[in-house]
Formats: C-alpha cells, structure tokens, sequence
C-alpha cells in the first residue's frame, strides 16, 4: 500500500477505505458523545432549578473533587490519559456551574457563595 504525506498524490483505494470506515466511526463516536453532553446538561439544569429554588450554592466543591476523583479512576481503567479526563470534566463543571449561576439570577436567588 503506497500512501502520500502531501494529500496530493494517489492513495492506495483500500487504505481510503480503511480512512473512511475509520473517520464514520469517528462521526458516530462523536455524535454519540454531543446526545450524551445533552442529556447530561438536561439534567444539570434540573439540578441548579432545585438549588435555586431551596437557595443552594450554585458550586459544590466536595461533590466537583469526588468526580474528579472518580473520573480520572475511571480514565486510568479505559485507557484514557486521566489529565485529559480530569481538564474536560473541570471544563464542564465551569459551564454548569455558569448555568446554575444565570438559573439562580433568573430566580431570583442570586448568585451565592460556595459552600466549603
């Protein structure tokens, strides 16, 4: 199988296959990770509605480090670079966190300290 580095040469037709089967799955993966981020920032939202309404913090700093904890175990057994996971989880907390914020303003509530 002869490949180009330029992307402009010929490529062996079996390995554009292989690239293509590759990339669909890809696609799939990642469509498959937006529906979850979804349903996950569904229930979230639910979430920062209840603490609004019983005047919670918007941010719970013991539950965010236990899912940190958690992730990054969960990462080490699939093979995935823990820092990696423990960055992306940290960046979804901060857009929860944001979102527990507006709902709290949008309540009412305000935005209040976290609990320590």
């Amino acid at each position: 199988m002869s490949t180009s580095n330029t992307g402009t040469g010929a490529v062996d037709p079996a390995v554009r296959e292989e690239l293509a089967r590759l990339r669909d799955s890809i696609d799939n993966i990642d469509a498959a990770v937006v529906h979850m981020l979804a349903e996950r920032f569904k229930c979230t939202q639910q979430v920062g509605l209840l603490k609004a309404r019983h005047q919670l913090p918007p941010a719970d700093p013991a539950r965010e480090a236990r899912q940190i904890d958690r992730l990054r175990t969960l990462a080490e057994s699939a093979k995935l670079d823990p820092a990696f996971a423990e960055k992306f989880l940290n960046f979804i907390i901060a857009e929860v966190i944001h979102h527990h914020e507006r709902i709290a303003e949008d309540n009412g509530a305000g935005p209040r300290p976290a609990a320590g």
